[in-house]
C-alpha cells in the first residue's frame, strides 16, 4: 500500500467552511472574520463577551527531549483533541503557528502529521493570516523609532552603546545575528552596533502570546525596555511614543485563528513563540478563550517538558491565571533508543536494552511534571517499526514510576487511533489529582529562580555566569524586576547546555552566557551555552526542495 506524505493526506481533506466550525462553538458568523473559506479569525468582540464564562477542562501535551527520530508532540496533540470528541466530549485543540524560519530549514512544518493534523496545512505553515508578520512589521517600526528619535537630537538621552532592541526577521539568517546599522554618513544616523533575532525570539511575540487583551497588549508594549541613558536609567518604548503604533498594527494579529482538524473538530493556531529561545506556548488568549468554549482543550508547549512545559507551567500559568488537569508526555519508542545509543539508521530493529538506558529521559521528564502536582500520561506514539517486546518493555518501565503508557496510533487512524489514550486523559482530569503549584514563588530573586530550574528541572549542580551577568540581574532587582520569572534560552535536545548529552545528565553545570530583559513580556530571558536568537540555515536546507508543480501545488514543504 502506497505511504501517503502529511501534504498528500491533508489535500485529501474534506473540509467544512469556516463557518460550519465556528458553528460548533456556538460562535455566530458575525464574531468571525473569514479569510477565505477555511480559516478565521475571531473577533475582540467574541472573545470579550466570553470572558467570564466558566472554563473547561485543560490538557498540557509535552514530551521528552526531542531527537532526529522524531517524538510527534503536535501530531499527538491534535489526535488526542480527535479522539476526545470521539468519546462524546467537546474539544479544542490550542497550539502554536508556524514559523518560516524552520519551514525552509530542518525541522519543517507546525500543523501535526499523518492522519492528525490541522488545516490548510500549507497556508498555517506559511504566511497563514499574517500575524507573524505583522510582529515582525511591528517590532521594527520600534527599531526604526529608536534611531530616528537618536538622529533628531535624543530627547530621552540614549546611550547608543546601550541600545538593547535588536531587529528580527522571520527567516533563519546567521548573516544577519550581528551587523552595524547607520553607516553612510551624518544623514543616515549614528553607527552602533546591532543586530537581528528570528521573529519567534521577538518580545513582541511573547508580548502578543501573554497579553490578554487590546489595553493589555499596548500597556505592555510601552512597557518594553528598548535602551539605557548613560547613567543607565531604562528607556521604554512609552518614552519614544512608539507603543500606539505599534498596538495598531497588531490589533488584527491578536484576535486568535480558527481552523479545523482532518476531522472538522475546531483547531486554535495562534502565536508562535519558540521553546528554546522564547516561552514556547501559543497566545494566552486562544487557550483561555477555547477553555470558554469547550468541555476539554488540548493544548501544547514547545519541544522537551524542560523547556516547553516548565515554561508553560512558570510563566504562562503564571500570568494568565490558569492550570493543566492534566499532562501528557509523548514518547516514541524510536526516540527512546536513541537516547539510550542507538544511530538513527539502526532505530528499525529491536533493541530492548537501548530503550530501558534511553528510558532515563523520560522519567525525568515524569518526576518534574510531578513536581508541579500534576497527574501524568505517557503517549507512546507508535511507529510501525515497533516490536511488542518493545512496548512491553517500556510499560513495565513506566508502570514501575507508577504512569500509564498508552499506546496511540492516532498519525496512521487519526482519533481513532487514540481513543485509549483520550479515556486515560479524562479519567486523570476528571478524578480530580491535579494540586497545580509553581516551581518557585514570585519573590524569590532572579539568581535563585534560575539555579532552582537548573537543579530541579535539568538535574545540574548548579547554574554559572560571569560576575556582570549577576550584576546585571542585581540591577533589575533594584529597578523592581525581581519578582519576574525567568524563560531559559538552552538548547532543545539535552537536559545540559551541551546537545550531544542525551539521556539524562545529572551534575553538570549550566552555563549562562547572557540575560535580557522582556519588562514587556514579562520575564528575564537567560542565554545558556551557545544557543542562538537568530538561528542558521543547514548545509541543505529544506527550501532547496520547496517548489511549485505543473498544477501549482506547493511540494517539499512538509
Amino acid at each position: 500500500m502506497e505511504m501517503l506524505s502529511d501534504i498528500e493526506i491533508a489535500r485529501q481533506a474534506t473540509k467544512r467552511p469556516i463557518f460550519d466550525i465556528a458553528a460548533r462553538l456556538d460562535l455566530s458568523p458575525e464574531e468571525v472574520l473569514p479569510y477565505g473559506h477555511d480559516k478565521a479569525k475571531i473577533t475582540h468582540e467574541a472573545v470579550a463577551a466570553r470572558a467570564d464564562r466558566p472554563k473547561g477542562r485543560l490538557i498540557l501535551v509535552t514530551a521528552i527531549n526531542p531527537t532526529p527520530a522524531g517524538e510527534g508532540k503536535t501530531t499527538t496533540t491534535v489526535g488526542l483533541g480527535d479522539a476526545l470528541n470521539r468519546i462524546g466530549k467537546k474539544a479544542v485543540v490550542c497550539i502554536r503557528e508556524a514559523s518560516l524560519g524552520p519551514n525552509f530549514g530542518m525541522k519543517g512544518g507546525a500543523a501535526g502529521g499523518g492522519h492528525a493534523q490541522v488545516v490548510p496545512m500549507e497556508d498555517i505553515n506559511l504566511h497563514f493570516t499574517g500575524d507573524f508578520h505583522a510582529i515582525t512589521s511591528a517590532h521594527n517600526l520600534l527599531s526604526a523609532m529608536i534611531d530616528n528619535h537618536i538622529y533628531w537630537g535624543n530627547r530621552a538621552g540614549f546611550d547608543t552603546r546601550r541600545v538593547t532592541w535588536r531587529r528580527v526577521l522571520d527567516m533563519n539568517d546567521r548573516a544577519l545575528r550581528n551587523i552595524v546599522v547607520s553607516l553612510g554618513g551624518a544623514a543616515n544616523g549614528y553607527p552602533r552596533e546591532s543586530g537581528f533575532d528570528i521573529t519567534v525570539a521577538s518580545e513582541v511575540m511573547a508580548i502578543l502570546c501573554l497579553a490578554t487583551d487590546m489595553d493589555d497588549l499596548q500597556t505592555r508594549l510601552g512597557r518594553i525596555v528598548v535602551g539605557y541613558t548613560v547613567e543607565r536609567t531604562p528607556i521604554t518604548a512609552a518614552d519614544i511614543d512608539a507603543h500606539g503604533a505599534m498596538t495598531v498594527l497588531l490589533r488584527d494579529a491578536l484576535q486568535p485563528n480558527l481552523v479545523q482538524t482532518l476531522e472538522n473538530n475546531p483547531a486554535l493556531v495562534h502565536g508562535g513563540p519558540f521553546a528554546n529561545i522564547a516561552h514556547g506556548c501559543n497566545s494566552v488568549i486562544a487557550t483561555r478563550t477555547a477553555m470558554t468554549m469547550a468541555d476539554y482543550v488540548v493544548t501544547e508547549a514547545g519541544f522537551g517538558a524542560d523547556l516547553g512545559a516548565e515554561k508553560f507551567l512558570d510563566i504562562k500559568c503564571r500570568k494568565a491565571g490558569i492550570a493543566p488537569d492534566a499532562v501528557v508526555i509523548v514518547a516514541t519508542i524510536r526516540a527512546l533508543k536513541m537516547n539510550g545509543g542507538v544511530a538513527k539508521a539502526d532505530l528499525g530493529q529491536e533493541d530492548v536494552a537501548a530503550l530501558t538506558r534511553g528510558s532515563v529521559n523520560l522519567e525525568r521528564h515524569v518526576q518534574n511534571m510531578r513536581r508541579y502536582g500534576l497527574p501524568v500520561v505517557v503517549a507512546v506514539n507508535h511507529f510501525h517499526s515497533d516490536t511488542d517486546a518493545e512496548v512491553q518493555a517500556l510499560r513495565d518501565i513506566c508502570a514501575k514510576i507508577g504512569v500509564d503508557a498508552v499506546v496511540a496510533r492516532h498519525w496512521a487512524e487519526g482519533g481513532a487511533g487514540a481513543e485509549e489514550l483520550a479515556r486515560v486523559v479524562v479519567g486523570l482530569a476528571e478524578g480530580g489529582q491535579a494540586d497545580f503549584r509553581m516551581l518557585y514563588p514570585d519573590a524569590m530573586p532572579l539568581w535563585d529562580k534560575i539555579q532552582t530550574i537548573v537543579q530541579q528541572i535539568y538535574g545540574a549542580d548548579r547554574a554559572d555566569a560571569p560576575a556582570s551577568v549577576r550584576a546585571q540581574l542585581a540591577r533589575w532587582e533594584e529597578e523592581g524586576y525581581g519578582d519576574l520569572p525567568v524563560c531559559m534560552a538552552k538548547t532543545q535536545y539535552s537536559f545540559s547546555a551541551d546537545p550531544t548529552q542525551l539521556g539524562a545528565p545529572s551534575g553538570h553545570v549550566l552555563p549562562v552566557r547572557e540575560v535580557r530583559l522582556s519588562a514587556g513580556a514579562g520575564f528575564v530571558v537567560v542565554i545558556c551555552g551557545d544557543i542562538m536568537t537568530m538561528p542558521g540555515l543547514p548545509r541543505h536546507p529544506a527550501a532547496e526542495s520547496i517548489r511549485l508543480n505543473a498544477a501549482g501545488q506547493i511540494e517539499g514543504l512538509f
